[in-house]
């Protein structure tokens, strides 16, 4: 019988402030050399599991803990997160806030100077990590000038040169782009399969890691717990990946968990089904931002060279490439207040009349030159982390803070944030809200002043696939009144369904600009699961194979 790493025994928690137990009775083992993979809606205690499975929880964040969990026979209630750390590490959502040194190879080495390894034996372990991920470019950076991708790397590293027993991951690839989460991802098969390590993961971008998986922990909206296969537990779960979706339309068994299964058995379904062919545009769409050669420096590094395009009003685009291609350096220069070392961006906006139709063009605007409140009427920027845009006690303390400066009415940020999210309390503290209400919250904010261009960075981190389904669908709304879309995203499955055009970027530099069918399906990288299954067809979702099911 194979050892467990990791034992709940009638666990029960609740956070102080809480009437209601988060967990209730539970009862979990996941053996010594598992990759276990804990999924479920956002908001539904994913994070918790694992805070209670390395001691944090209740040792850091509180709360009400009844019951047993023992870590390689070690009771975290007596044993607190520092007396565990040889045997757990753990690398949380936003890696960045952990970091302990400037450089990456201080970092490398931070926990093993804790624990006394040896100065031979760290310098060993840091070139193995440093191979395995690929960390050697960015030795010598700072890591405050690290994208969110890279700093997730060098977190996983950094954990990973103490040798632990147990690895337990928040979300390891939500900052990642597609080839660098293949890369940590068999990374970490690699020591689970070798090495014997035991790993507990949660993540919400299942197509990436589920047929890595040995047993998946489902966790329910009610707080439920259900542990098994992969194949038994995605059979009911209501959270899945494309894959599976495609499969159970399909019809097919047993249950594909990766594209190369499910290519194996499509070959009878690809006859059925057509390729979507794209309607020309029916007249010129109006231009809402163009940029013209803009480049961004920081010191002596080219973060984005000569970069020129345009936005059309009512157009979601998608904006896309590996983690430090330049994505997030072009958002904030096109918004103003990041740098820009040359080029210009032109933001057009349109007046409306009294009769609430458009009556004439404005003359292009550059952001840079105009103070923030006269810029947010021109253009929006949610951050990567939109906690970052909140800082008052209350929901309708931000609402009303937003619109102050803006001449607007609190009242009508609160009904589109209820529109977005489906009601929340205005009473609440931002901080106890879920990360999709917190991107509803802050996206309400910044969309106040109703700017000509919405710019967004990786607003899908941290969200379940229905709350992505709903941002999508919120943002479509958005572009049908005129505003012009930009999102920042390593999500294929996300941009499939919401983006109509993709920029690619690679080193600084636009190196594709096209619909987002043809700039998807005819890469090897970005290609999203169903169109991999149904290759060389052009088909990028379940609901456009559905939907041609249906009309034959």
């Amino acid at each position: 019988m194979t050892e467990s790493a990791i034992t709940f025994e009638n666990v029960s928690f609740a956070y102080q402030d809480s009437s209601r137990n988060l967990f209730e009775g539970l009862n979990l083992n996941v053996a010594e050399g598992e990759l276990c993979l804990v999924i479920g809606p956002t908001g539904s205690g994913k994070s918790t599991l694992l805070q209670l499975a390395n001691g944090l929880a209740p040792h850091f964040t509180g709360g009400r803990l009844a019951g047993r969990v023992t870590v390689a026979g070690r009771d975290t209630k007596s044993h607190p997160p520092r007396l565990l750390a040889d045997l757990v590490g753990t690398v949380n959502q936003t890696p960045g806030l952990g970091f302990v040194t400037s450089n990456v190879d201080d970092e490398l080495s931070y926990v093993m100077e804790q624990l006394g390894v040896s100065p031979a034996l760290m310098r060993t372990r840091v070139e193995e990590v440093v191979d395995l991920l690929g960390l050697n470019d960015l030795r010598e950076r700072p890591l405050h000038e690290l994208s969110d991708g890279e700093k997730q790397r060098v977190a996983i590293g950094s954990v990973l040169t103490s040798h632990p027993r147990i690895l337990i991951l928040d979300e390891p690839t939500s900052a990642l782009d597609p080839a660098a989460a293949e890369e940590v991802l068999a990374a970490i098969v690699r020591l689970v399969h070798d090495i014997g390590i035991t790993v507990l993961m949660a993540e919400h971008k299942l197509e990436r890691v589920i047929q890595f998986a040995d047993s998946i922990v489902l966790i329910e909206k009610h707080g439920g717990v259900t542990h098994g296969p992969p194949r038994e537990i995605l059979s009911v779960s209501p959270i899945a990946p494309p894959v599976v979706r495609l499969a159970q339309l399909a019809s097919w068994s047993p249950l594909p968990l990766s594209v190369r299964q499910a290519r194996s058995k499509a070959a009878d379904l690809r006859t059925k089904l057509d390729d979507v062919h794209e309607p020309s545009p029916s007249r010129e769409p109006e231009i809402a931002l163009k940029a013209a050669n803009v480049s961004v420096k920081y010191g002596n590094k080219l973060a984005l060279a000569s970069t020129s395009f345009e936005l059309r009003r009512g157009e979601i685009t998608a904006l896309m490439g590996r983690n430090g291609s330049g994505k997030t350096s072009l958002l904030w220069a096109l918004q103003g207040s990041g740098p820009r070392s040359s080029g210009e961006v032109e933001i057009f906006n349109i007046e409306t009349g009294e009769d609430n139709k458009r009556s004439k063009r404005n003359a292009g605007v550059d952001p840079k030159q105009l103070d923030s409140v006269k810029a947010a009427k021109l253009v929006a920027l949610v951050p990567q982390n939109p906690a970052d845009l909140l800082y008052l006690e209350t929901v309708e303390a931000e609402c009303a803070a937003a619109v102050r400066g803006l001449g607007e009415n609190s009242a009508r940020t609160l009904e589109f944030l209820k529109t977005l999210s489906g009601g929340i309390d205005p009473l609440m503290h931002p901080r106890d809200l879920s990360e999709g209400q917190r991107l509803a919250l802050a996206l309400a904010i910044q969309i106040s002043g109703e700017p000509a261009v919405l710019l967004l960075d990786e607003p899908t981190r941290g969200l379940d696939y229905q709350a992505k389904a709903s941002l999508s669908r919120t943002l479509a709304r958005l572009a049908s009144t005129g505003i012009s879309v930009l999102l920042s995203s390593h999500d294929v499955e996300f941009v499939a369904r919401t983006a109509s055009r993709v920029l690619v970027l690679s080193n600084g530099e636009l190196i594709a600009d096209g619909s987002a069918r043809q700039v998807l399906t005819s890469s090897a990288m970005l290609a999203p699961q169903v169109a991999r299954i149904l290759a060389p067809m052009n088909l990028m979702s379940v609901d456009e194979v559905r939907n041609q099911l249906v009309e034959k």
